[in-house]
């Protein structure tokens, strides 16, 4: 049943990008499969809802446009992960145009909003839901945000018994080279029948990989398929990715090569 969901759910998705598209315009292509199946296609057309941290208040001060009582004041740049909202928001409304997509800063979220579907992007250090999703879902996978203490920053995951930390890789302690990064999926544990998803990384890089693992156009699909062979119907689970940086760009990780999965769990 659940083959015949999914081989049924494809068609339908080819079959409005067909009607949607011009004949030979390439646009069906571009769209993906992606777009009409999990993990970011949700059928019952409930409220998304992206959470985010909200910036220091220190550097808040440094961004005029941040200042609440200014003219020009712009609400968006009091969130932390623009990269990774931004890619984010427009493909969870490409992906359900019947729903309502709302973005929210991790402080002050609402009872309606804790019981929608829930995406929330960035580590435990700004995002304070992170850190109590984290806590909550009792993953295998610890986040350890200590800037005050070299090597401070890490994931710790457990596997079998054994304790492993993953650390980003950066040049002299200046230059990002490798970030981690944690791709979960699980039942939002305040509505069971909504979901909660965790996109987080030791840095912005990371968190921007663990997204644009599921929306980048040359990626999203070889990933979804993994997930659904590695994962099934499984409706917890997660991944600990590697996420290279080349010259200042953040390459998409390829889940389907050994070498960008550092870590892997189904509940």
């Amino acid at each position: 049943m659940n083959e015949l969901k999914r081989e049924l759910t494809r068609l339908r998705g080819a079959a409005l990008r067909a009607t949607a598209a011009p004949a030979g315009s390439g646009q069906a292509d571009v769209i993906g499969g992606s777009l009409t199946a999990e993990p970011w296609h949700f059928d019952d057309e409930d409220v998304i809802t992206i959470v985010c941290g909200q910036i220091s208040q220190q550097m808040m001060k440094q961004i005029p446009y941040a200042d609440i009582d200014k003219p020009d004041y712009i609400e968006l740049l009091t969130y932390s992960e623009l990269d990774s909202l931004f890619e984010l928001h427009g493909h969870l409304r490409a992906a359900n145009p019947a729903n309502q997509v709302n973005l929210r800063i991790a402080q002050r979220l609402a009872s309606d909003d804790l019981s929608s579907h829930l995406a929330t992007l960035g580590g435990i250090d700004w995002n304070t839901l992170t850190r109590s999703m984290l806590e909550e879902l009792a993953l295998p996978v610890r986040q350890v945000a200590d800037w005050e203490t070299a090597d401070g920053q890490y994931f710790e995951a457990e596997d079998d018994g054994t304790t492993n930390q993953y650390r980003p890789v950066l040049d002299d302690q200046t230059t990002l080279r490798e970030d981690v990064a944690l791709f979960a999926r699980a039942v939002n544990p305040y509505n069971r029948e909504r979901t909660v998803t965790i996109c987080c990384g030791m840095y912005g890089r990371g968190t921007y990989g663990a997204v644009r693992a599921l929306t980048d156009a040359r990626f999203r699909d070889r990933n979804a398929d993994y997930l659904r062979s590695r994962f099934g119907d499984g409706d917890t689970y997660c991944i600990l990715t590697r996420v290279p940086v080349v010259n200042g760009v953040t390459v998409t990780p390829d889940w389907t090569t050994d070498e960008y999965r550092l870590f892997e769990w189904a509940g």
